[in-house]
């Protein structure tokens, strides 16, 4: 990992003509009523382009190229040597099989701009990345227990699932809180967490439909997610180097749930192997006058969201052993793909089912039937700890606090392996990484 120190939105050159008033304390000759401005600085609104701007030309002056899918990515090929490095405002991550490429890119990047080497990646922001022989570890501990002190539940008894699955949450006519702003903060937290725990997806996102006007039952719902993460601090995704090559994806929407609009909710993920890299959980755009409207919508953002993956997939230089997979537990939908004809009960969708049908005989992906119950959704603790482990959510480092998991159940299911068997080294009661 590398690190650019503070100063590296001052790197960018300025291509058009800015003023600022003279700066209190600075004595110039004459009496001017304004500097012009050679060189950016952080409180300006083209700081953080014109820094790109400079960083991106230099890479694609090295022979980077960069990625069509994500612009922040840029990939170098050479024979049999590949480099990849991703930029996250003065942060890059830099990987590859050549030692020699990325010390030279490290040298000139320290040539224009002194960075700081980091050595290999452990910390990125916030996202502790543990590395094995045989695999990559990547959980959000302690932002997690941090997250949980600052609310005060430290003490407080830990809960098995983050919502209960007959709770419908509703703009309801409880107490409004007093104190609307530290909602927002904790749901806006809650929302980073989620970048490896998907477990906590769905809950998040019906507790961000009320920032507006938060009550007291909204806010008693955001607790019961933190006393879900009490009991559960240390999950995170686990990566094997070894997984196959194999993207499939999962679509599914529910059917006018929210009381306040009756709008579905389309939930996807896609995974490599059996390992997820993708997933999302938002309200529709649009009222669905049907179930299989609603799954089709879903089946709609899901396809173009594998167009994305496959994408970003294509850039990185990684072949895919078959076709992509994707799966929808509605028959109805699955057969409006397949009918070409459009009547009256589909073409108020025409748009949705015209990308579906296009993209499906173009030969993207594969639609595939599952069962409802081979579906993630919200579900009871019996059921809750089993689909854990089939999001690849793992536990390295603390013991099961309540019911459910209480067997550290690995990636591969109930008879998944032990955290020591998985590669990663363990001293007394709790694990350490490499």
């Amino acid at each position: 990992m590398l690190l650019l120190p503070f100063i590296a939105f001052l790197h960018g050159d300025l291509s058009e003509d800015v003023y600022i008033t003279v700066p209190p304390g600075v004595s110039v000759s004459g009496t001017p009523k304004c500097c012009k401005l050679h060189k950016s600085l952080y409180w300006l609104k083209q700081s953080s382009k014109k820094w790109y701007e400079k960083l991106s030309i230099l890479l694609l002056s090295c022979g980077y190229q960069q990625a069509q899918a994500d612009h922040s990515l840029f990939v170098k090929t050479a024979d049999s040597s590949f480099t990849v490095l991703i930029v996250y405002v003065d942060d890059i991550i830099l990987t590859g099989n050549s030692t020699d490429e990325m010390a030279h890119i490290k040298h000139v990047l320290h040539s224009n701009f002194r960075i700081k080497d980091l050595g290999i990646l452990k910390y990125f922001l916030g996202i502790r990345v543990a590395h094995s022989e045989t695999s990559i570890y990547l959980c959000q501990r302690k932002y997690c227990l941090d997250l949980i002190r600052d609310s005060g539940l430290s003490g407080c008894k830990p809960c098995c699932i983050p919502m209960d699955n007959s709770l419908m949450l509703h703009q309801d006519d409880s107490e409004l809180l007093t104190d609307v702003l530290s909602y927002r903060r904790l749901v806006g937290r809650l929302l980073y967490l989620t970048t490896t725990r998907p477990d906590i997806s769905f809950a998040t996102q019906q507790l961000s439909q009320f920032m507006s006007k938060p009550t007291r039952s909204h806010l008693a719902a955001a607790m019961r997610v933190l006393k879900y993460l009490k009991g559960h601090p240390g999950h995170g995704l686990f990566f094997p180097y070894d997984s196959q090559i194999q993207l499939t994806g999962f679509s599914d929407a529910d059917w006018g749930t929210c009381i306040d609009s009756r709008r579905s909710i389309t939930g996807y993920c896609f995974f490599i192997g059996s390992y997820l890299i993708s997933r999302k959980t938002k309200k529709q755009n649009t009222v669905s006058r049907s179930s299989s409207e609603a799954e089709y919508r879903a089946l709609a953002s899901t396809t173009c969201e594998l167009q994305w993956v496959t994408y970003l997939l294509k850039d990185l230089k990684v072949p895919c052993s078959c076709p992509p997979a994707l799966c929808c537990d509605n028959q109805s939908a699955l057969y409006i793909v397949g009918n070409l004809v459009f009547h009256e009960r589909t073409k108020h969708v025409d748009i949705d089912c015209h990308l579906v049908q296009e993209k499906s005989q173009a030969g993207l992906m594969r639609l595939l039937p599952v069962s409802s119950s081979s579906q993630f959704k919200a579900l009871p603790p019996r059921l809750f700890g089993t689909f854990l482990s089939k999001l690849g959510l793992v536990n390295l480092f603390d013991p099961p606090a309540c019911g459910g998991n209480k067997d550290r159940r690995g990636p591969r299911g109930p008879k998944g392996p032990s955290p020591t068997k998985l590669g990663f080294y363990r001293t007394t009661k709790r694990s350490r990484f490499v």
